[in-house]
Parts: C-alpha cells; sequence; structure tokens
C-alpha cells in the first residue's frame, strides 16, 4: 500500500453537521419557523455524499418548499428552486465556517491523526473532495493539514462526482501510485461505492450522519467498517497487512 486518500467533508471534519444545519435554518427562515426545521436535518441524513443540488432537492422534496421557493426564482436568476435552497444554504454555511475556529471545533481528531501518521511516515496521501477548491482550502488550513496532502482533487477537477470512480483514479494518477495500492477513508456509501469502484481498498469511517446509511447498505465488508474512532488505527493496519498478503499471493501464484 503506497498511498492513502481522503475524503474531506465528514470524513477529516464534521462538515455535513453543519450543512444540515444550514439547511435547516434556511428552511426555518423560507416558513417563517421559530426554530431551524429539524426536519431538514433528518432529510440531510438521507442523502449525505450527494452533491449540493442532489441534496437540496431532497431536501426541498421532502419538506414540502417548493411553493416558498419558486417565487424566489427570478429574485436570484435562478433556473430552478432547489438552486435558491443551495444559493441560502451556502451563505448560511459560509457564514458558520468564515470562522476558523468553528472549524476546528468540528474536526475529527482520529481521522486527522491517521493523515499526520501517514505523511510522517513517508506514506503518499491525498484528498478527493466534492466540495469545492476554495472551501476546501479554506478547510484544510484551518486545520493546519494543507501540508500533510501531496495531492488534492476537488469537485472542479472531475466531470463525474462520487459515486463514479473518477476523482479516485485521478488523485491515484496525480499521485503516481496505481489504484490497487491506494487505500481510501470515507464515511459516505457514495464515497465508499467510488472508492471500491476505482479498484482501491477502503475503509468506511461511520459517523452519526452515515450510520445508518452505512447499515442499510454496506458496500465493504463488516470488517472493513469502523464504528468506533478509537478502533480506526488498528482497522487500517489489519486493512494494509491484508492487502499485503493478497498481494503476496498474487505475485506467488498457485
Amino acid at each position: 500500500m503506497k498511498a492513502i486518500l481522503f475524503d474531506l467533508d465528514g470524513t477529516l471534519v464534521q462538515s455535513e453537521r453543519l450543512k444540515a444545519r444550514s439547511y435547516a435554518i434556511a428552511a426555518q427562515r423560507l416558513g417563517g419557523l421559530d426554530e431551524p426545521d429539524e426536519r431538514a436535518v433528518e432529510a440531510y441524513r438521507e442523502i449525505v455524499g450527494s452533491e449540493r443540488n442532489v441534496a437540496s432537492r431532497h431536501i426541498m422534496e421532502s419538506l414540502g418548499l417548493e411553493p416558498l421557493l419558486r417565487p424566489l426564482m427570478a429574485e436570484h436568476g435562478d433556473a430552478e428552486p432547489e438552486a435558491v435552497l443551495t444559493r441560502m444554504r451556502l451563505e448560511i454555511y459560509d457564514a458558520m465556517v468564515a470562522d476558523p475556529q468553528v472549524v476546528r471545533d468540528n474536526e475529527w481528531p482520529h481521522t486527522v491523526g491517521l493523515l499526520r501518521v501517514a505523511k510522517e511516515s513517508f506514506c503518499g496521501t491525498g484528498l478527493a473532495t466534492m466540495s469545492q477548491r476554495k472551501e476546501a482550502l479554506h478547510v484544510l488550513r484551518a486545520l493546519d493539514i494543507e501540508k500533510h496532502l501531496d495531492v488534492i482533487v476537488s469537485r472542479e477537477d472531475v466531470q463525474k462526482p462520487k459515486p463514479d470512480p473518477e476523482i479516485y483514479l485521478l488523485a491515484a494518477s496525480k499521485l503516481g501510485v496505481p489504484p490497487g495500492e491506494c487505500l481510501v477513508i470515507e464515511d459516505s456509501v457514495m464515497g465508499v461505492r467510488s472508492g471500491v469502484a476505482a479498484g482501491m481498498s477502503v475503509i468506511a469511517v461511520a459517523t452519526p450522519f452515515t450510520e445508518c446509511s452505512l447499515q442499510r447498505e454496506l458496500p465493504v465488508p463488516e470488517e472493513w467498517v469502523v464504528r468506533r474512532t478509537d478502533a480506526l488505527l488498528d482497522t487500517v493496519r489489519r486493512r494494509i497487512e491484508a492487502h499485503n498478503r493478497e498481494a503476496h499471493l498474487e505475485v506467488a501464484g498457485p
């Protein structure tokens, strides 16, 4: 195993929680509610890991927000009602994470620690995120981990989103490492499926937002799903050992 590739949202930082909150506040403002609409959080949980337009459409339909969004389309110059929701959500989210301390408060220490260990061990490291590069760099710099990544691939760099394998294949290509010698760390079903489709070893790290979806649809064997943060390093060690045994058997032949 020559490289470890990381997802960003939900994997290195708990940004999914902040994104869900931003949808809840947007729904609150649309409906004139006293509190953030928690139904938006649950709807986002169902679609976590998807592209933002897909997530916005799902939340719009789940909460019945289209009649409230359509009158705002002309004002914002948007062609679809879900685009208005996306715009509102992004404005709220950007205001949240403008403070680097908010990002630091939502770091996942176990995966960030793994990234640092990998870099110190002279392993190739890469980021494969569906976030826009500007957003990703803001998070990485707030966490002071940009320097630990050899390659950063973001939404602008690919034509197809996860679960298509394009983003992971591109990251491996930039590192000069064959896909079969890469380990992917992901938190969502979409991301895990992307890594698997790329022909890479994958470890799924369950979070409060992806635990249920990973139980419903498990794209990798249960032994490669981390459900306790303190089990991550041991799971990575076992996955690398298993990969090395498989590679040795392929070389040795029957």
